[in-house]
């Protein structure tokens, strides 16, 4: 046999195979269709290893009719729960193009010359300067570990070891100080570092969700009188809860004075940072030494993209620079003939990842389609859906507003008329966000704001419109009305 079981020919014909089911797809016609019709889809999906394969044909006709059909749809202008979306049309046909035309990341392409192309974008439109350092990865999780373990390898450098070749010291104690509304990528992070996750140090917050940078300064000194050494600062910009932006600069004020690595988790909200009339609430921003962000959030290039930023590249590559490989040296000397000759930035060295796909013309993609303009223009609108609904449940008798949103989540909850003790209040809204869910297109997550049941909505996705938010808040009332009566009753 010379000829391989899979076809490598007919591209154009295979993906018009599918488009129709994509198509119908974005229609989100039917949110709960694939929840209700689990036990068919499975039953096809779910079955043994096939010792021959079925052909091209049936393998697509079954990712059209039963996958597709069946997916999750977090791109509905409905879909406000998680801070992601799903991608817009034009960086969906690039991850397309490149995982066909360029499936690495390296060498001499196109595709490798826009990673670095694009994470230059990506600084200016956050607001950063341009000459930051940067590299992809998976998404906030990676990003963070990276960014943290760049301010590892600098903390102990200063103390004369090289933690990415020799690791901790015996008996060495890290610290990083996070608010108690951060990330819990952050506490993994520092377990993947060899500090543990018990080694982040919880400060505590305000009224509105913000880091105490009072508290903070305390704290590092107690430790530094303990003999542990201070890792990292970490300030949010944008908290996964509430959208709350920690005081960067009086957090960048503490970690200078002590000699800290500020890293800012703006997987969220650090696009916000690029938006003129913002850009006040992100005060600070640019002292840090490492910054996050999720293109996958904002920028809507599908999930699986994030940016880690950082000052000096060189602690990036002694913390995570791989042993050198006889298989990876590029023998071309001179003038390259052959997209082999030269390797191209050595992201591998800046990451966890060797092999990895072009992620930078995902953004270079949407950038290139709406430019600066058009990102920010998307931020304002949402920004002003967090508010509008805020509005909506303060100028309503049944609905009340927990936060005063300072990016795009809003978080809000149903109160009925009549006096309800607190665990019932909570109860209540829990099987509202359930009926929500199960019975309109509206699908926000939920939280906890102050030690009382929130349902959260964040707007990020392209297809979210005003009517989203005034028929998310009529839902709510409808909803938690009809509830109320079914208990009464």
């Amino acid at each position: 046999m010379t000829s391989d079981a899979a076809r490598a020919d007919g591209l154009t014909d295979a993906v018009q195979a599918v488009l129709p089911a994509l198509e119908q797809w974005l229609r989100f016609t039917d949110m709960t269709g694939p929840a209700r019709r689990r036990d068919s889809w499975q039953a096809v999906l779910d079955v043994p290893l096939p010792d021959k394969g079925a052909g091209a044909g049936p393998a697509l006709a079954e990712l059209a009719d039963w996958v597709v059909a069946n997916g999750l749809p977090i791109g509905a202008p409905g879909f406000t729960g998680f801070i992601t979306t799903g991608p817009s049309t034009v960086p969906a046909v690039a991850q397309f193009a490149a995982a066909v035309a360029s499936p690495q990341r390296y060498a001499v392409s196109a595709f490798n010359l826009l990673e670095g192309v694009s994470l230059r974008w990506l600084a200016q439109a956050c607001g950063l300067d341009p000459t930051v350092a940067g590299v992809y990865s998976s998404g906030g999780s990676v990003a963070n570990l990276l960014a943290l373990g760049a301010a590892r390898q600098a903390a102990f450098e200063r103390l004369g070891v090289d933690v990415g070749r020799d690791g901790l010291p015996p008996g060495a104690r890290g610290r990083i100080y996070a608010g108690t509304e951060a990330h819990h990528t952050i506490h993994r992070s520092a377990a993947v570092l060899g500090l543990g996750r018990e080694a982040v140090r919880p400060v505590p917050v305000d009224d509105r969700q913000r880091v105490r940078p009072d508290l903070l300064a305390g704290m590092i000194e107690r430790d530094v009188a303990a003999g542990d050494v201070p890792v990292a600062v970490v300030g949010v910009a944008g908290t996964t809860n509430t959208g709350a932006i920690d005081p960067l600069d009086a957090l960048a004020d503490v970690a200078e004075r002590h000699g800290v690595w500020l890293h800012v988790d703006g997987a969220y909200g650090l696009p916000a940072a690029g938006v003129e009339e913002l850009a006040g609430r992100f005060a600070g921003v640019r002292r840090a030494q490492s910054w996050i962000v999720d293109p996958h959030k904002w920028l809507a290039t599908g999930v699986g993209c994030a940016a880690t930023f950082v000052r000096d590249p060189e602690l990036l590559h002694r913390t995570f620079t791989q042993t050198p490989a006889a298989y990876l040296a590029m023998p071309g000397s001179g003038a390259v003939a052959s997209a082999f000759e030269d390797f191209g930035v050595h992201y591998d060295d800046l990451s966890v990842e060797l092999s990895a796909p072009p992620r930078g013309v995902l953004v270079w993609a949407v950038l290139r389609e709406i430019g600066r303009d058009g990102l920010h223009e998307r931020i304002r609108r949402h920004v002003a859906y967090a508010r509008r609904l805020t509005d909506l449940a303060r100028a309503h008798p049944r609905l009340e507003a927990l936060t005063d949103p300072e990016l795009s989540v809003a978080c809000l909850r149903y109160r009925p008329a009549h006096p309800v003790a607190d665990a019932e209040l909570d109860a209540l809204n829990e099987e509202l966000l359930r009926r929500l869910w199960r019975t309109t297109a509206h699908l926000p997550s939920s939280t906890v704001v102050a030690g009382r049941f929130a349902i959260r909505p964040c707007y990020v996705g392209v297809r979210h419109t005003d009517a989203d938010v005034t028929g998310l808040a009529a839902a709510l009332v409808e909803l938690g009305d009809a509830l109320v009566a079914e208990r009464a009753a």
